[in-house]
């Protein structure tokens, strides 16, 4: 599961960039609006999706709603057979930018995750259009050795090379749905100790 990730233009030219593009398509308004560090389910971020010019950020509100909750992550293995996710893991393809994402382990201390050597992390998505809001989903998918000690499901982390093809090409959905992400760098932030 993904439940928080870190968006810092600070860090990393790139988110900077896609800032740009938010600032050029929506405004300065809109730009400065999109939340910058922890971000938290129902917060409208930008997500890549394709256009004729390429990868290109809208701006989306994370997760589903539906009539009794807001789904956050969609299992990459089961996506395109639940009819909550299966029109959009088939045809409505987005990619998240971040620069890491967190998770935190069964005694509660808390961890970032982030692709080695980079400074930005992008994630697989769906997104779709519920009660008139552009939303997404981050897809989730079974750990690999640098997530299994932690949780029992990650992001379906994408490498760099692996966006476009994700994007454009749906003859590849079923390989991307069903592939081990890269493994990441891990950093303990800081125990949640309780008291009882």
């Amino acid at each position: 599961m993904c439940g928080r990730y870190r968006f810092t233009m600070e860090q990393c030219e790139e988110i900077a960039q896609i800032i740009q593009e938010v600032q050029s398509k929506f405004g300065t308004q809109a730009a400065e609006a999109v939340r910058q560090g922890e971000v938290t389910p129902g917060c409208k971020m930008p997500v890549l999706i394709a256009s004729d010019e390429g990868p290109t950020p809208e701006l989306m509100v994370w997760g589903f709603r539906t009539p009794k909750s807001m789904l956050i992550n969609a299992k990459a293995e089961t996506a395109l057979e639940k009819p909550t996710f299966a029109e959009s893991a088939r045809y409505r393809h987005c990619v998240i930018p971040s620069t890491g994402f967190y998770e935190s382990d069964g005694y509660k201390r808390r961890y970032h995750f982030t692709l080695p050597g980079e400074q930005a992390l992008y994630m697989a998505g769906i997104y779709d259009v519920r009660g008139g809001v552009p939303c997404f989903c981050i897809l989730t998918t079974a750990p690999n050795d640098s997530m299994r000690e932690v949780h029992d499901r990650m992001p379906l982390v994408l490498e760099r090379e692996q966006i476009e093809p994700w994007l454009y090409d749906m003859s590849v959905t079923e390989y991307f749905l069903s592939m081990t992400p890269p493994l990441l760098d891990k950093e303990l932030l800081d125990a949640q100790i309780g008291l009882w």
